[in-house]
């Protein structure tokens, strides 16, 4: 399996994260113990997780890097893995933001969850207006020299704010984000294509785009109004089925028929083509859907086709 550097990281990681945000919500503990030995029987070392996953269902949050932690422990795989987590969203009672305090705070909670002593990659999970970018690289300081973090990244940052990071980061010797996470799929290509993704190759830093399959749309599966009330995960793709949306999936059906694979393979053989992006995150609920995901990593798409793609979602 060829891995790719984060930014100018240690850190070597497959071309496809598995996103965490399914374990604990729609797939319990066993469904997710599956899931994840086929992701790394397949050759894939890179998970994506947050400790807000999967609070909007249950109400807590944690169940994500709860059920992860016992299966590293049960596996004895934790230092064949790259663990990256987040931190930031609202947790309740008070638990939200980017203070020093609180991300000091936050980290035990999620070392203690995923039962590991350190955190391969800790993710700001969405800026803080309230919090100095200093203090909250400040917190990333303490937490890296204690060896509890490796590496940190942000995620749903705008430009002004991730570069106002980088430049101080520069400007008073701290720690640097290496990577960002934004929203980024064939669907909403402006989210990041632009000044964000500008800052990214600028500064040499990862991308690790989430939303890859558009909530399930770029798999195809979504084609109608019927089709994605099915599931519950399946009501975020409604608003793709428009002309837009239908262009796009005739485009991944056109590709996907030439290489005899899957249209949710295709979607993320595009991501993973484009020279910013480091590994698009994708999660599956099923053997079968995992294994569409992990078949992009295979699948090299010719001039064309990315073309193609990129002619369909403009």
């Amino acid at each position: 399996m060829q891995q790719r550097r984060i930014g100018q990281s240690e850190l070597m990681v497959s071309s496809l994260a598995f996103g965490g945000n399914v374990v604990g919500w729609t797939i319990n503990e066993k469904q997710s113990f599956q899931i994840l030995d086929a992701f790394v029987a397949g050759g894939f070392n890179f998970i994506d997780t947050a400790d807000i996953y999967s609070r909007w269902a249950s109400g807590m949050g944690g169940e994500s890097e709860t059920i992860l932690g016992n299966w590293m422990k049960a596996r004895g795989n934790r230092q064949n893995l790259i663990i990256a987590t987040k931190v930031g969203m609202d947790m309740g009672n008070g638990k939200i933001g980017l203070s020093k305090k609180y991300i000091i705070q936050a980290v035990e909670d999620s070392l203690k969850r995923l039962q590991t002593s350190y955190i391969d990659l800790y993710q700001s999970h969405k800026d803080d207006e309230h919090t100095p970018v200093t203090d909250t690289l400040q917190a990333y300081q303490q937490l890296i020299k204690d060896g509890k973090v490796r590496v940190i990244g942000a995620s749903n940052f705008s430009p002004q704010r991730l570069q106002a990071s980088l430049d101080a980061a520069s400007s008073y010797g701290l720690p640097r984000y290496q990577c960002l996470q934004p929203h980024y799929n064939l669907c909403e290509r402006n989210l990041f294509e632009g000044d964000l993704e500008n800052i990214c190759l600028k500064n040499t830093l990862g991308v690790i785009p989430y939303y890859s399959l558009a909530s399930g749309f770029l798999s195809g599966k979504y084609r109608t109004a019927a089709d994605s009330s099915k599931s519950v995960r399946g009501r975020g793709a409604d608003k793709y089925l428009n002309e837009k949306g239908f262009r796009i999936l005739h485009a991944l059906d056109e590709i996907s028929s030439q290489h005899k694979t899957k249209p949710a393979s295709v979607a993320l053989a595009w991501s993973m083509a484009r020279p910013s992006v480091t590994a698009p995150i994708a999660s599956a609920t099923s053997l079968a859907q995992l294994n569409e995901l992990m078949a992009a990593a295979t699948l090299s798409l010719r001039p064309q086709e990315i073309s193609l793609l990129n002619s369909a979602s403009d």
